[in-house]
């Protein structure tokens, strides 16, 4: 099947459109961080660097990592973000940029998001690094695509809006589980649980300011709520659309964040860097011992 150029859209020097880098740019290995700035902080631990390209808040560094190639890429703030970030990722691996037509062989990317978060649980303490073991979308992005019965978890989200007696006038949730071998390989050095990841930072995660919120209880609800061996450990604003489209277009992903905040305990850590930065050490490392 050709795609035709309305819908792809590639730059005159054979780069995707948004994110501006050509197919040959882009590593099996990608780590996805929200802010750009945080780009050559990860960058700062490679070998050597090759790529450098920078489009709007999407700036791209491909380089090394004890000898494994990795590319480090800003997605900037929330799911429509990533709804773009994704689809040209699976477009520089799997559309031949010359005929326009999906290859018949297909490259699956490892795909891991570092990102901050905060925290729902009283005893999760500032710096604390989550594993999303299951991601729980409140930004409705899958719903948009067809064959989302085949990647959710729908006896979850079935019992999650049961619990949580959803507001019907707000998108579906959506639960889809991480890369199991990413799991596997960070359940030592993190806290595991789900994520919520809410579709916008203030109302979405039941923050009031001059505003009210549809669901006054939901930080409680969110809270209490249980699935199996899992607990809702923190909101974000990104993995579960990662989580969604990777598996949907058959990919490997997960995220990992630091937690920077605690809505039960009303407490932060501004100065959280440091933390980060520890927690893109692991990461890098983790993520270089996987087939």
């Amino acid at each position: 099947m050709k795609i035709e150029s309305s819908e792809l859209i590639i730059n005159s020097d054979n780069s995707v459109f948004h994110l501006h880098i050509r197919p040959e740019e882009l590593a099996d290995n990608v780590i996805l961080v929200g802010d750009p700035s945080r780009v050559d902080m990860v960058a700062s631990f490679f070998e050597k660097c090759e790529v450098k390209k920078s489009s709007r808040e999407f700036f791209t560094v491909t380089g090394y990592f004890r000898g494994e190639r990795f590319t480090v890429l800003s997605t900037g703030i929330g799911s429509d973000n990533i709804d773009i970030v994704m689809n040209e990722l699976d477009a520089l691996a799997n559309v031949d940029f010359k005929t326009r037509e999906i290859k018949e062989k297909k490259r699956s990317l490892k795909i891991l998001r570092i990102g901050t978060c905060g925290a729902l649980q009283p005893d999760i303490k500032l710096g604390t690094p989550l594993f999303s073991h299951i991601s729980i979308g409140f930004d409705g992005l899958l719903n948009w695509y067809s064959g989302r019965e085949n990647v959710v978890m729908a006896e979850a989200e079935e019992s999650f809006k049961r619990h949580m007696r959803w507001n019907a006038h707000l998108p579906d949730p959506y639960f889809v589980k991480a890369d199991e071998q990413m799991a596997s390989l960070f359940e030592e050095d993190t806290i595991a649980g789900m994520t919520i990841s809410a579709a916008g930072f203030y109302g979405p995660q039941g923050r009031i300011l001059r505003m009210g919120i549809a669901m006054p209880d939901m930080l409680d609800l969110c809270e209490s709520f249980k699935y199996k061996d899992y607990r809702i450990n923190n909101f974000e604003m990104e993995g579960a659309a990662l989580a969604g489209l990777s598996r949907h277009l058959g990919h490997r992903a997960a995220t990992i964040c630091c937690v920077i905040a605690n809505r039960y305990n009303h407490d932060a850590l501004p100065d959280y860097k440091s933390k980060v930065k520890e927690v893109v050490e692991l990461a890098l490392d983790r993520l270089s011992l996987m087939v």
